[in-house]
């Protein structure tokens, strides 16, 4: 969507530092890229086993990934809290599949952890691993805090909740998706199985309650983070499923296909509220010359839940990264409100509520 008939502008592209291997498979493929949740880093999986943690905004217009470190242009706030910040480079053994960010909770007196900075919160990213592993970073040091080990084969997605707690969830290509808590040395809480392909996403809702997960099959699985159940399985889609991601007020949940549809669902009652067909980038956009298949790979909210974003599969592997102008629009003040109740009020208590039918339809986004 393009806000007064604006052009999407390409604000800068990153290129992988090292020559492309040819003789070594996933060399130079860049299977994720992540932002923190205070906006202050980039992470950007570039192949060859390595992750770039990325000072965010970027000081240069045109970017190709030297090796150079760039300070950070944040506030004077952050610069005291966090130190200067330079880029770092991860060396994680083995080809990075999945990223994810997370706060780690301030010291306490008393308490001895050496990653934070007694009473200052530090940033934590987990990276997913070709062998399985998980390993997790403090971002500020670059220092190694945990290497969980549990699954059997590619660790493909991560997801923290987003609540601040140290719960983090990974997803596998060993069919399992496995619950992990940080505040216990990384122990794995819950092997969560049911699905019979490989699991490539999974999202954790805002409030902590749901967990969605996508394995390549047409349904996709909603569990609960209460009590680690199989809540209901989403059937609606004509191939398989990919990608997952919720709403910021945790009222809607969308999926993407290979069948090029993403299906926006409400989660509370399992009903399909609308179908979106991905359609191809403008020629001025999408320069390849390859044929657009339109094979949908990732979809997410923005932040402030009115625009969805979709990835497809119309480009060639090479590593590169780019940051686009997203569309400049003001949250209308009902938007506003919707989302404010909705981030403690479930489907069926909107539903229950003495008022008009069409607030609660608007409520309860089966109308727009």
């Amino acid at each position: 969507m393009k806000p007064n008939g604006e052009e999407p502008v390409l604000l800068a592209e990153l290129k992988p530092g090292r020559p492309q291997r040819y003789d070594w498979k996933s060399s130079c493929e860049t299977w994720s890229v992540a932002f923190s949740p205070d906006g202050a880093w980039f992470a950007w999986s570039q192949g060859h086993c390595v992750v770039k943690l990325i000072p965010w905004p970027l000081e240069e217009a045109e970017l190709s990934c030297k090796t150079s470190e760039r300070k950070n242009r944040g506030s004077k706030a952050e610069a005291r809290s966090r130190g200067v910040a330079k880029e770092k480079t991860l060396e994680c053994g083995q080809i990075v599949w999945g990223l994810a960010f997370s706060a780690w909770p301030a010291a306490e007196a008393g308490e001895t952890d050496p990653a934070c900075a007694l009473g200052l919160p530090c940033l934590i990213l987990a990276t997913g691993l070709n062998d399985g592993q998980i390993k997790v970073w403090e971002v500020q040091t670059g220092h190694l805090l945990f290497s969980l080990l549990g699954h059997q084969d590619v660790v493909r997605d991560l997801s923290f909740a987003p609540n601040g707690s140290p719960i983090l969830v990974s997803a596998s290509r060993d069919k399992t998706l496995r619950v992990w808590d940080l505040s216990r040395d990384g122990r794995q809480v819950q092997v969560l199985s049911g699905h019979v392909q490989w699991v490539y996403c999974c999202s954790i809702s805002p409030d902590c309650s749901m967990l969605c997960s996508a394995a390549g099959e047409k349904s996709a699985l909603l569990w609960s983070m209460r009590s680690y159940t199989l809540i209901r399985r989403l059937e609606g889609h004509q191939s398989s499923v990919v990608s997952c991601d919720f709403s910021p007020d945790s009222a809607l949940l969308v999926t993407a296909s290979y069948d090029a549809c993403v299906i926006m669902w409400d989660p509370y009652t399992g009903e399909q509220l609308r179908t979106l067909r991905h359609v191809p980038l403008h020629s001025a956009v999408d320069y390849s010359s390859e044929v657009h298949t339109s094979s949908l790979r990732s979809v997410c909210f923005s932040p402030e839940g009115l625009y969805l974003a979709t990835v497809a599969d119309d480009r060639t592997r090479d590593g590169h990264v780019q940051f686009w102008t997203a569309p400049r629009v003001l949250s209308s003040l009902k938007h506003l409100c919707r989302k404010a109740l909705r981030t403690f009020l479930t489907t069926y208590q909107v539903l229950a509520l003495p008022i008009p039918r069409k607030l609660k339809e608007f409520l309860t986004y089966r109308t727009f």
